[in-house]
């Protein structure tokens, strides 16, 4: 019996109602009512009711004027789209509940009274939307208001729908669009609905969830196990989660064999159910262009984003249309409706889509270079220097597990190799700005990280400072100098917050001293700089850092050297101990 107890206590933890951002389960819907026309100054909301309105109801008078709404949930339909160009008005029910109709019926009455001609319902094709809606507009015609509704309901799930019919979907948002500019432009009740009922023969929409949600204070909608999704309503027999294009192409399949031949012009909503990422998004949006240009279907225009989610199901939908010139015409006229896409009203198919470079970057490791009489022992330093990380590699990478990804040797190991390789192929440049330039771009590209960033930081601003003509102490000291301040400058951090710079800049300060110290005493001052660097790592331990990946951890659990300002400290070192003829 006690054997069933943990299987009980995580079946219980499993089915617990999922975590939201609200206040209430009771209040959310009010309270993201609120927040919409708190936010927007061209919307307010209706007294006693879920009812969001324009707040220039003035600029109604003598239109059409559009009212939409349904259960709450599927934000920002539908009063996202209210503004001028597209709804008037939204009314909202409770979530995945369809609005009561005295609500509805205020929402019409409202903008009746606002002055508009005629009101046109735009309800989807749910059973209790229908009955509200309807027996709304039934109550407003009996008070003497021109009220007219269309059903939207291009849901493509079925072959064959049963009695209640095709559900409607995200298509209503391009019917909330194309109504709007065809009332903002003057026409009649009549001639909205003849249009908009044509129309809607030309629409298809299927989706794709991967994720249930779940109901404010209630358990997931549905069950989905892992490794499954589902293909249109959630009584449907689960498949196999598939790529973007695969999904693509299958819900396209259904969409374009069902409603557009070779050869049509469509508008593409590429639509977040409520969870996908904008990666995602833009993966799928790309595979569906894809899948529509092999299937000679033209690509008019896409929006992809948000437009009628489920709360926070992760999924897609696509809707398409079949455009034509006029469709197009008004689905590109302006509207201020703040949940509608800025549009490119250039066709996406057959467009080119990618920009050549102007100029081609050339590489300095890829540059032909000639010797000269440093060659011979810049060649034996960065030899030396590749070697020496390659055997502090484990040592790097221990020191960086206390604070950071573990990967510092890993990092400069990589670095290592590919000067390594650069230098079996190439012969090093007489010029030493050359070479600093080279080792500057083969860290950039090989390197990676932070670390790969600040290298090269510091090597290319360094590189002006010495040629072939001007490489004497001075020189370098004055080249040191420069890529520790570009370090600096562009890193964010200064010695004390324990990076590579504490082990740096001490050694750069001693090596200023070059610039004004005679010709015999340049060693020690270099011997002196590698202790400095050496000293400078090694009170790294002691230090809180501030910058970095380890300024993220707590510093009693930080108590080795900085591995950054190790590998500096090493490099110097090294470079000493080739000069000095050692080794």
């Amino acid at each position: 019996m006690w054997g069933f107890f943990p299987i009980f206590i995580f079946y219980l933890f499993l089915f617990q109602p999922q975590k939201k951002l609200i206040n209430s389960a009771e209040s959310c819907v009010d309270d993201a009512l609120l927040g919409l026309v708190r936010a927007s100054g061209g919307l307010s909301l209706l007294k006693g009711h879920r009812v969001v309105l324009r707040s220039d109801l003035e600029n109604l008078k003598g239109k059409v004027a559009l009212l939409s709404g349904g259960g709450s949930g599927h934000e920002p339909a539908h009063a996202g789209y209210i503004g001028a160009g597209m709804l008037s008005a939204a009314v909202a029910g409770g979530v995945f509940a369809s609005p009561p109709p005295g609500s509805i019926l205020a929402a019409i009455l409202s903008l009746h009274n606002a002055g508009a001609s005629g009101v046109l319902l735009i309800v989807k094709n749910y059973t209790g939307d229908r009955l509200n809606f309807g027996l709304a507009a039934e109550q407003a015609r009996n008070q003497g208001v021109a009220v007219d509704m269309v059903i939207v309901a291009e849901d493509c799930a079925f072959d064959q729908p049963s009695k209640a019919g095709r559900r409607g979907l995200c298509g209503t948002v391009f019917i909330h669009k194309l109504a709007g500019a065809l009332a903002e432009e003057g026409c009649s009740l009549d001639q909205i609905v003849s249009k908009v009922t044509e129309i809607l023969k030309r629409i298809g929409t299927l989706g794709v969830s991967l994720s249930p949600c779940s109901v404010p204070g209630c358990l997931p909608s549905f069950d989905l196990p892992p490794g499954d999704m589902e293909v249109g309503p959630h009584d449907q027999p689960k498949q196999p989660i598939a790529s973007a294009a695969e999904i693509s192409t299958a819900t396209l399949h259904v969409c374009v064999f069902s409603l557009f031949p070779t050869g049509d012009c469509v508008v593409v909503c590429v639509n977040n159910l409520g969870a996908l990422s904008c990666l995602e998004m833009a993966v799928v949006t790309r595979s569906a262009i894809i899948c529509l240009g092999n299937r000679g279907v033209v690509v008019a225009r896409v929006m992809s984003g948000l437009f009628m989610t489920s709360l926070e199901m992760a999924g897609v939908s696509l809707t398409l249309m079949r455009a034509d010139k006029e469709t197009l015409r008004l689905i590109d006229a302006k509207t201020t409706a703040p949940a509608w896409p800025n549009l490119s009203n250039v066709c996406l198919s057959g467009r080119s889509y990618i920009t050549e470079p102007q100029t081609t970057i050339k590489r300095p490791q890829d540059e032909k270079h000639s010797e000269g009489p440093l060659s011979p022992v810049m060649h034996k330093t960065l030899e030396k220097i590749c070697s020496t990380l390659l055997e502090k590699q484990e040592e790097l990478n221990s020191l960086d597990r206390a604070s950071g990804d573990g990967d510092c040797g890993n990092t400069h190991a990589q670095a290592a190799r590919a000067i390594q390789e650069w230098l079996q192929g190439h012969v090093v440049p007489g010029c030493p700005g050359k070479l600093l330039s080279v080792v500057a771009g083969l860290v950039q590209e090989k390197m990676g990280g932070s670390s790969g960033a600040l290298y090269s930081l510091f090597l290319t601003a360094a590189a002006g400072h010495v040629t072939e003509g001007r490489s004497n102490a001075a020189a370098w000291a004055t080249a040191m100098n420069a890529g520790t301040e570009a370090m600096k400058k562009y890193g964010g951090a200064a010695p004390g917050d324990r990076t590579m710079l504490d082990a740096l800049c001490p050694a750069v300060d001693e090596l200023i001293k070059l610039a004004t110290a005679p010709s015999g005493g340049h060693m020690a001052v270099l011997q002196s700089a590698v202790k400095k660097a050496a000293s400078g790592a090694e009170a790294t331990r002691d230090l809180k850092a501030r910058a970095g990946r380890a300024s993220y951890i707590s510093p009693n659990l930080v108590s080795l050297p900085d591995p950054g300002a190790v590998a500096v400290a090493t490099i110097l070192k090294t470079i000493l101990e080739v000069l000095e003829g050692r080794k």
